[in-house]
């Protein structure tokens, strides 16, 4: 691999990284009461999708290929 491609890697999945992990603590926001309402079930359905999406992505990084995208939706 050049260094030039293995450069844009580290910089590319860095600023994703981060990015997913900031917008998983804006997500543990809505768990306020005081200001949002939702069941039990509304959060297992979106770990489900969440959890869903980290087995694609650690699939993808095992084959080199990525599945096709879906929405999440309640």
């Amino acid at each position: 691999m050049s260094n030039g491609r293995r450069d844009r890697f580290e910089r590319v999945a860095s600023k994703r990284v981060d990015r997913v992990i900031k917008d998983i603590q804006l997500l543990a926001n809505c768990s306020n009461t005081n200001n949002y309402e939702y069941t039990s079930s509304d959060v297992e359905k979106m770990l489900k999708a969440i959890k869903a999406e980290l087995k694609l992505l650690e699939a993808a990084f095992s084959t080199g290929v990525r599945d096709s995208d879906e929405g999440f939706k309640f």
